[in-house]
């Protein structure tokens, strides 16, 4: 038998082994790609390619391309796609507990939030592990402000508006405050404004400077509401399939993504309102008595959030105030 084609048929075997040995991943992800989330979810995928020398390829779908983020979460859970990225707030209605980080005033700061998420992080974890799925990390958004068209002194001023929402807990906000909850998602925002069909909305200043909202509205007050957090998780089974170094690498991603992630929502903060405010936003803060006013909303809702959440939510806010 001649030499090259026996050399040929081992590289032929060789190739099909690597390729048999490779397993890709779609990962549906909400926002956009200058949003910081999926900037942070292109370099978790980007370290398990590396780190795993290709043996497991996660391919980004930004901007709901792929799959919209309210059924991002189901196409996991039935296998649909193996991994996914979704704000956890927006699972409120199906167990409260995910509306952790969505209760107004509660942990209205970057070191507060963290010390939330170290409590309720195990109550979310065993939550999707119960419907077939592991949380991989979490990172938060920028503190939430408020977003309108003229100014905002109390909130007698927000009564009638149409206030644009995106999960069950700000349409309560919304409801608490006499305005009009409308559910618009990110991409739609601009639109939405200038077609009047929202007048208002409580979101970050990623948001803001995601959708260009300067084109839209001209007052921004920052009230430093609450940090929702967007989540990243992944099918047991799709994770069980891989081997085990692969997992450790999938882990330890997930470990620098949320640590990556954390910072750099911190530090891009203080930029978008800048970013705002050179685009000629209003950059405001809210006055005592409007502050007074969204803190007793706060304490509303988390009063109704802890009844909700049951047992889990109790334990949640008792770990906090510790």
């Amino acid at each position: 038998m001649e030499l090259k084609p026996v050399l040929a048929t081992i590289a032929a075997l060789l190739v099909a082994g690597t390729s048999q040995a490779q397993t890709k991943w779609d990962m549906p992800t909400p926002y956009a790609d200058g949003n910081f989330h999926t900037k942070n979810v292109r370099e978790f995928a980007d370290e398990i390619a590396k780190s795993s020398s290709g043996k497991l390829q996660v391919t980004v779908h930004s901007g709901g391309a792929l799959i919209k983020m309210p059924e991002i979460k189901r196409a996991v859970q039935t296998g649909q796609v193996p991994i996914g990225e979704i704000l956890v707030s927006v699972l409120a209605n199906e167990a409260a507990v995910f509306a952790f980080d969505s209760n107004p005033f509660l942990a209205n700061s970057y070191a507060k939030d963290a010390k939330l998420w170290t409590v309720a992080k195990p109550f979310v974890a065993q939550r999707l592990d119960a419907q077939g799925m592991m949380l991989l990390y979490s990172v938060p958004w920028p503190p939430q402000g408020i977003y309108t068209k003229k100014d905002l002194n109390s909130l007698a001023d927000l009564k009638g508006t149409k206030f644009r929402t995106y999960s069950p807990t700000t349409s309560r906000f919304a409801e608490l405050v006499g305005a009009i909850p409308t559910t618009v998602q990110v991409p739609e925002v601009p639109q939405a404004f200038k077609t009047g069909l929202v007048d208002a909305m409580i979101t970050s200043g990623a948001t803001g400077v995601d959708t260009q909202a300067w084109d839209y509205l001209s007052h921004y007050y920052d009230t430093q509401a609450m940090l929702p957090h967007n989540i990243v998780f992944v099918s047991k089974a799709a994770f069980g399939a891989l081997d085990a170094a692969t997992q450790k690498v999938v882990l330890a991603a997930a470990a620098a993504a949320e640590m990556r992630g954390r910072k750099t929502s911190e530090a891009e903060n203080e930029g978008y309102k800048k970013t705002m405010a050179a685009k000629g936003i209003k950059i405001l803060q809210p006055s005592a008595k409007l502050t007074a006013e969204f803190e007793t909303i706060g304490k509303q809702m988390t009063e109704e959030w802890a009844k909700k959440a049951g047992a889990d939510g109790e334990a949640i806010l008792a770990g906090y105030r510790k």
